[in-house]
């Protein structure tokens, strides 16, 4: 039966039922009536609701309520709570009394025999119904091994290119909400559930009315941050790319200073030109890379400086690519909205006064522009060898620097919908793009993020209307602000803290697909690696002005955007759908013994405890997840406890407060090259310039708690599997 309740919504705008605390209990009602399949049978498809019609709908703009494709109920209290509360829902039936105690044995017959007919008729209607009309959903607790490849073989690489344009017309529109609808109306279409508008108002830093500068003070010549002259045509020619080059929530003003080159921002580069120069209110010179920007300009804040030039230098890029006129943004917030931190954007909220969150001026400058500064002609050589930009020690260098921002409160749009889980509906899959959000910089990976999403909706909701649904419920987002600080996606768990923290299984993002055509650096919670492969860079920092034409000459084709749809589609069903979640606990045990290979000091307790944590995982993989993972073995209440395990597992490696730009999960690598701990890696830089090996104690403490609460996890995961054992015996 197709029941969605409809009534005068009392909700804050975007809370969907789905995510209801009540919604969320881990088992189904033995209540649910069997009236879907005796509709979908009778091909009631087109059933509504009569009272549907006279309900006060309210927030309709952040509600989408399609009622003319039949959904089953997705709460557990579902038609069990309308009978409780609508008592003329039901039709009372009272029989009458007969007319006669006579009976007439003609009439008795002729009833007999037409019952007779009609059972045979429906039993030979029954069997050729049941032969020739076989159910798309594998039984319980099995997967079809070719499930997934039917799914994923009918996203088309014209599909998504077709999509990818339709986007790219739309992001004329200064304003996004255009780009929003259209992203809704077309999930909606093509039978996703419960998509809406989740809105937030939150504080923006956008550019000032006119580019930033940096002037020489020995000729007084003016460049724009991409190295071009500070002339009106130069601004005319590209006025959007020059007012967007900026760092957002930098501070803004004037500083005329010496340009110090930090290289890298490193402990030991910090070090080095603190022994000869005195940094204090002078412009750091910085490149992008190695450490988190964040993590850097917090050093540089700390040690004195007044402004940042920052850019990438051309040989930490590969040889196909010459950014040297390029500029780019870059965000300088570590999350959400930084008038509300830790706490969601929504009506009557308190906001602090933070219109910058660092006293530095930053800006962003392309690598013409270094190369300008530091009189360098070429970063290249005649024999392809690349020698780095870098400024003499011997020559000084003073510019002045004009940084002009503005801060408004701007509303930003998440899009969001859901697949429901058939067995474990309350277990949420996030499958996350971000779509272009008015005031950000003009590139279109946002164009690439929602055509790839919304061609794997297209291909799963095709399965989904003939009857299969995964096992765990599915929800999809479209991020706005991601150019801000991944605003929109930050409130967003905000604002559903509590109900995420308990059922969110995995996040799957899909932010920025297509960076090349060269190889493929897909990343991954360690207990994912046997799903991908780990490769992230923090030269992805930068937001470039990636154009269409840019992206479809990287993929004129676009068969690299279908198979990048099909990689990780494969992933999110086998999320969604294994019964035993596809998490390998070994892998965490072994990527923290690889963590601490090496020769740094204070480390025997660390590898002692990592050794007890490994023989615990083997203990939990062999003797829980290869019986589990036996068809023939499993148990459901065994299989929920097992997936409640594996679900929590990394949280015991999750630290309260990070460094800057730091990943709270202390398993996640700062980069491909590195394979430590990346507070540890912090620490040992931090005491470099110091005397103290205090913060070293701290950070390792941190380690050696998390390695012990994993240890105790897997090792109570254990225990409480042998008393459910035990107690059956």
């Amino acid at each position: 039966m197709a029941y969605q309740k409809v009534h005068a919504d009392q909700r804050a705008p975007g809370h969907s039922q789905y995510l209801d605390n009540d919604d969320l209990q881990a088992t189904a009602l033995d209540l649910e009536w069997d009236m879907e399949k005796e509709l979908e049978e009778s091909g009631f498809d087109q059933f509504q609701l009569d009272s549907a019609e006279n309900q006060n709908l309210g927030h309709s703009e952040t509600i989408d309520l399609n009622l003319d494709s039949v959904q089953p109920a997705t709460s557990p209290k579902g038609r069990f709570q309308r009978l409780q509360e609508e008592s003329d829902y039901i039709t009372h039936y009272t029989r009458s009394a007969p007319k006669s105690n006579r009976c007439n044995f003609c009439h008795v017959l002729k009833i007999l025999c037409t019952a007779t007919i009609l059972f045979i008729f429906g039993i030979l209607i029954g069997y050729y119904v049941h032969t020739n009309c076989p159910s798309d959903a594998p039984s319980s607790g099995t997967v079809d091994p070719q499930l997934y490849q039917e799914i994923l073989k009918t996203i088309q690489a014209e599909d998504i290119k077709k999509s990818f344009r339709n986007l790219v017309q739309l992001y004329k529109n200064e304003d996004d909400t255009e780009i929003s609808k259209k992203i809704k109306t077309q999930w909606t279409s093509l039978g996703l559930e419960d998509v809406q508008f989740v809105n937030y108002s939150v504080l923006l830093n956008l550019p000032g009315p006119s580019p930033s500068t940096v002037t020489l003070s020995s000729s007084g010549q003016c460049f724009h941050p991409n190295g071009q002259p500070c002339s009106e045509e130069a601004r005319k020619d590209s006025s959007q790319d020059l007012l967007y080059s900026y760092a957002a929530y930098s501070a803004k003003g004037t500083l005329k200073a010496e340009v110090i080159d930090v290289s890298y921002g490193m402990a030991d580069d910090l070090k080095r030109i603190r022994k000869i120069k005195n940094v204090t209110n002078q412009i750091a010179l910085l490149k992008l890379g190695k450490l988190p920007l964040l993590y850097k300009l917090s050093s540089l804040e700390k040690a004195g400086f007044g402004g940042v030039l920052l850019y990438i230098d051309p040989c930490d890029l590969p040889k196909t690519v010459n950014p040297s006129h390029d500029t780019f943004m870059v965000s300088l917030n570590p999350g959400g909205d930084p008038s509300t931190p830790g706490y969601p954007s929504v009506d009557e909220s308190f906001r602090q006064s933070r219109s910058n969150l660092t006293s530095l001026l930053v800006q962003p400058i392309s690598a013409s522009l270094v190369a300008k500064l530091i009189s360098s002609p070429k970063a290249r050589t005649k024999n392809e060898a690349c020698s780095p930009l870098e400024l003499p020690n011997n020559e000084i260098r003073v510019i002045s620097m004009q940084v002009q921002t503005v801060t408004k409160l701007k509303t930003v749009t998440n899009v969001v919908g859901y697949v429901m889980g058939l067995t474990s509906s309350d277990r949420y899959i996030i499958v996350g793009s971000h779509h272009h959000t008015a005031h950000s910089y003009n590139g279109q990976e946002w164009a690439s993020s929602t055509a790839i999403i919304t061609a794997f909706i297209r291909a799963l909701m095709s399965k989904v209307k003939r009857g299969w649904r995964p096992d765990r419920t599915i929800v999809f987002c479209s991020w706005g602000g991601t150019a801000f600080g991944n605003i929109g996606s930050y409130e967003w768990g905000e604002d559903f803290k509590k109900v995420l923290q308990k059922n969110v299984v995995a996040y799957i993002s899909l932010h920025s697909p297509i960076r090349g055509n060269s190889s493929l650096y897909p990343v991954a919670s360690p207990s994912l690696q046997q799903l991908v492969v780990e490769g992230p860079s923090f030269l992805s920092e930068a937001l470039f002005s990636t154009r269409a034409t840019k992206i479809e000459e990287m993929d004129p084709s676009f068969n690299l955007h279908e198979t990048i749809t099909k990689l990780s589609g494969e992933v999110i069903l086998q999320i969604a759908n294994e019964p035993v979640l596809p998490f390998n606990a070994l892998d965490i045990a072994l990527e923290v013994q690889n963590n601490l290979k090496g020769d740094e000091p204070n480390t025997h307790q660390l590898l002692a405890m990592a050794s007890r944590l490994r023989e615990s995982a083997e203990l939990f993989q062999s003797d829980e997840m290869r019986p589990a993972n036996d068809p023939k073995e499993r148990a459901p209440i065994r299989i929920r406890m097992l997936n409640d395990i594996l679900q929590d597992m990394e949280k015991s490696f999750l630290v309260k407060q990070a460094p800057p730009g730091f990943y709270r999960n202390i398993l996640y690598h700062l980069d491909e090259k590195t394979s430590r701990f990346s507070i540890l890696i912090e620490a040992w830089e931090h005491c470099k310039p110091l005397a103290s090996n205090e913060t070293l104690q701290e950070a390792l403490s941190e380690v050696l708690n998390s390695i012990n609460s994993a240890q105790v996890y897997f090792k109570a995961g254990l225990d409480v599997f042998k008393s459910v054992l035990d107690g059956k015996n």
